[in-house]
């Protein structure tokens, strides 16, 4: 087979967009061209993907034209998360691994020179958006990115340290290799809710009982709130334990607040769960609070989601 068909999905703000990789392998001048409205960091794909497949001492097609095309066309694509889905199209439309059985899987990584595959940023989001879309699909993706994505429930996410250990399942006539503890090829299981560290709280404050009073009101309406006072009152110290007073986050808003998190490439296992609060320097610049850029990236504002965004006195200056 010339052509080949591989699954994966593209970062476009807050959503995570399926595409398509599409490989040929064509008689002519040998030649790697890669399509689809790429950022230069996709387009160096080329070399990387070229270096693994040698150093795994799998066959790279040196005597093909070989096109790889990312469809849609028309939607950016950022990042280093292409690597592997290329690798594995490439490696399908030379027969080196079955084609037919990369159906109902997406993959996304990184990969490093000698074949290592490395996280990428928004596997969380990657996750969520086949739940939501009710998309049946197995997600293949590096370590630190498939312990994020398997906190969607049902989420059915298989973690590969290796090139290898990924092409060893898609061999032809091979079945599926066994999950052996610490393998390189491992189904992740969801982490329970409620697993994070607990929250610095009110019971440190000693003192101030109007203004804890405030908070409490406060959190316990979900409204914001101003305080002031000469500098050292406490004001800060208080704003960073509001958080603690709001009540355990739902697995929906859980997944909401660290799938943005995940975007901008600051989630954390251990802080799953818990209500974020972010503190902006006042010198922030308007992108920084609200987002932007490009690609788009979530501010301070999208950050703080289900959460506390604490702006300190400057900000109103």
């Amino acid at each position: 087979m010339n052509l080949s068909l591989v699954q994966s999905r593209a970062l476009l703000g807050l959503q995570a967009a399926s595409v398509t990789v599409e490989v040929h392998l064509a008689n002519g001048l040998p030649s790697f061209t890669l399509v689809g409205l790429a950022e230069v960091e996709v387009k160096e794909a080329r070399e990387r993907v070229r270096s693994a497949l040698q150093t795994c001492g799998l066959e790279f097609p040196h005597n093909k034209r070989i096109t790889v095309n990312l469809a849609p066309a028309d939607l950016p694509k950022d990042s280093g998360r292409f690597d592997l889905p290329i690798a594995l199209g490439i490696l399908a439309a030379s027969g080196q691994i079955e084609a037919a059985r990369l159906a109902g899987w997406e993959f996304a990584g990184e990969l490093s020179l000698s074949g290592e595959l490395r996280p990428v940023r928004g596997a969380l989001a990657m996750s969520l958006a086949l739940h939501m879309d009710g998309v049946a699909a197995q997600l293949v993706l590096p370590p630190g990115s498939a312990e994020e994505a398997a906190l969607v429930p049902d989420a059915r996410v298989w973690r590969a340290r290796h090139l290898l250990d990924v092409v060893r399942q898609f061999l032809p006539g091979s079945a599926q290799a066994q999950q052996e503890p610490g393998a390189g090829w491992a189904r992740m299981e969801a982490v329970p809710p409620g697993t994070a560290p607990a929250l610095a709280d009110l019971s440190d404050v000693k003192g101030q009982a109007g203004a804890k009073r405030a908070l409490e009101i406060a959190a316990a309406g979900g409204h914001s709130l101003l305080l002031t006072g000469p500098p050292g009152a406490g004001k800060s110290m208080l704003a960073q334990r509001f958080a603690g007073l709001l009540p355990p986050m739902t697995v929906a808003e859980a997944l909401q607040s660290a799938a943005i998190a995940s975007l901008a490439g600051q989630f954390t296992l251990a802080r799953w769960a818990q209500r974020p609060t972010c503190a902006p320097h006042h010198s922030a610049s308007s992108v920084a609070l609200v987002g932007g850029g490009s690609p788009p990236r979530p501010g301070e504002i999208s950050l703080a989601h289900h959460g506390v965004l604490f702006l300190d006195e400057p900000h109103f200056r």
